[in-house]
C-alpha cells in the first residue's frame, strides 16, 4: 500500500502510518485482516518429445494469502458513496495536487488563505448538498426468490452489518417480518450466490442433546453459537456451524460449563471467573472485579479472591455521593473530583469560585437533583425533564 501511495505521489512518509492506522481501526470496519485458503486449480502440461505430444493434468493451489488486508462490505460501500458524491476529491491526482500546493505554501510561493478558500468553498457546498439529498447506501443485491414464500431473497448492509434477507418490508406487510441471516466470515454481499445465501437459513439447527437438553446451533449478531439451556456458547472462528458435529458441540459446551463453574463462594453467593474485553475478571453478586496482572487467574487462591471482592465492595461504597436510580442520574466520586453520570455518559462539575474542586461532602450538600438536572441541561444532555 505504501509503495502504491509513493507511486501516485499521495502523502508523505510521515503520513503513511496514520493513514493506514485509520483505515485499519476496528471500530470503523473498513477492512479485515485475513489469511485465506487458496483453491485448487487444474492445468494442462503439454510436452513435446521426439515429435510426440503428451498431455498431463496437474494441480496447483492459487489465491492463498497470509495476513492480508481485504476491504469489507462496509469499506466498499463507503468508497462507492464517496465516488458518487465527491468525485473530484476521490481522484488520485487531487491528493497529490494538494500535497504539491502545501509544499509551495511551505516555500512561501503560494498564499495559504487563497488555497484554502479555493478548496473549502466548493467542498463545503458539496457536503451540504450531500447531507440534504443523498440517501443511505445499502448495497442491495436481489439474488432470487424464496421457493416457500415467494418473497425476494436479497443481500444488503444494515446497521448490524451485512445480511441476507428473505422478504422486503413491502412484501411481508405489517403482519410479518423479513427473515435475516448474518453472513459467514469470508462472504461478501457483492459476491455471495443464491445457493450460499439460502444455506444461511438452515439455522437454527438442532444437532443433538447434552444431558437431556437440546443443542441448537444458530447465528447471531456476534457470530455462530450453540444454545444450551440458557447459555450461549460461541463457535470458534473458522468452524462452519452447518458442519458442526454432535461431538464437537458437546465438547464446546463442556468447555463453557467448565469456564463458568464457580471457583469460590463468598457470603453465600457463588464466585465465577471469566475473561473479557479488558482481561480476566471475577463475577460476584452482580459485581465484575478485574483480576490485576500481579495475580495469575489460573492459580488465584480463595484468599486473593476474597481480598479482591472486599476491595471492590469498598470502592463501590465510596463511588457514589448521591444516586437517583429512577432518573438514571448519579453524583459520583472521580479521580479529579465529583462528576455527574447520566445514563452511561459523564458530565463535569465546574470548580468552585476559589478554583478548588468540591469535596464529596460539599458536593452532596450543594447539588440536589434539581441542581444536577440544571447542569445536565446546560451541557446538552437529552431527555432531562
Amino acid at each position: 500500500m505504501v509503495k502504491k501511495l509513493e507511486e501516485l505521489g499521495i502523502g508523505r512518509p510521515s503520513t503513511y502510518a496514520p493513514t493506514i492506522t485509520k483505515i485499519m481501526e476496528k471500530g470503523r470496519g473498513y477492512v479485515t485482516k485475513e489469511s485465506r485458503i487458496g483453491v485448487e486449480r487444474k492445468y494442462h502440461v503439454l510436452t513435446l518429445v521426439n515429435s510426440e505430444l503428451t498431455d498431463k493434468i496437474e494441480t496447483e493451489i492459487t489465491g492463498s494469502t497470509s495476513n492480508r488486508l481485504y476491504p469489507s462490505d462496509l469499506g466498499m460501500l463507503v468508497v462507492d458513496f464517496l465516488d458518487e458524491h465527491f468525485e473530484d476529491i476521490m481522484t488520485y491526482s487531487f491528493t497529490a495536487d494538494i500535497e504539491d500546493k502545501l509544499d509551495e505554501i511551505a516555500k512561501g510561493a503560494e498564499n495559504w488563505k487563497e488555497m484554502l478558500e479555493d478548496f473549502y468553498g466548493p467542498f463545503h457546498s458539496t457536503v451540504e448538498k450531500t447531507i440534504e439529498e443523498a440517501s443511505r447506501v445499502k448495497g442491495r443485491r436481489d439474488l432470487g426468490k424464496d421457493p416457500e414464500s415467494g418473497y425476494t431473497v436479497l443481500t444488503q448492509m444494515t446497521r448490524f452489518g451485512p445480511v441476507v434477507q428473505i422478504g422486503t418490508r413491502e412484501e411481508v406487510g405489517e403482519d410479518e417480518k423479513p427473515r435475516f441471516a448474518s453472513l459467514k466470515a469470508g462472504q461478501s454481499i457483492e459476491t455471495i450466490s443464491y445457493e450460499e445465501a439460502m444455506d444461511l437459513f438452515k439455522l437454527p439447527l438442532t444437532v443433538g442433546q447434552y444431558n437431556g437438553e437440546d443443542l441448537v446451533v444458530n447465528s447471531g449478531r456476534y457470530g455462530p453459537y450453540i444454545k444450551y439451556k440458557e447459555k450461549f456458547v460461541s463457535i470458534p472462528r473458522g468452524e462452519d456451524p452447518l458442519e458442526l458435529t454432535l461431538e464437537r458441540a458437546q465438547e464446546l459446551v463442556e468447555e463453557k460449563l467448565k469456564q463458568d463453574a464457580p471457583v469460590a463462594s463468598y457470603k453465600g453467593n457463588e464466585v465465577t471467573k471469566g475473561k473479557g474485553r479488558f482481561g480476566p475478571f471475577l463475577k460476584w453478586n452482580d459485581l465484575y472485579i478485574n483480576i490485576p496482572r500481579r495475580i495469575n487467574p489460573d492459580t488465584i487462591t480463595q484468599e486473593e479472591i476474597f481480598e479482591l471482592i472486599e476491595a471492590k465492595i469498598q470502592k463501590e461504597a465510596n463511588r457514589y455521593i448521591s444516586q437517583w436510580p429512577e432518573e438514571n442520574i448519579a453524583l459520583e466520586n472521580g479521580r479529579w473530583g465529583p462528576f455527574i453520570r447520566y445514563k452511561k455518559k459523564s458530565f463535569k462539575i465546574e470548580k468552585k469560585d476559589d478554583g478548588e474542586r468540591y469535596t464529596a461532602e460539599e458536593a452532596k450538600e450543594k447539588f440536589t437533583l434539581e441542581e444536577v438536572k440544571k447542569l445536565l441541561k446546560e451541557q446538552g444532555a437529552k431527555g432531562i425533564k
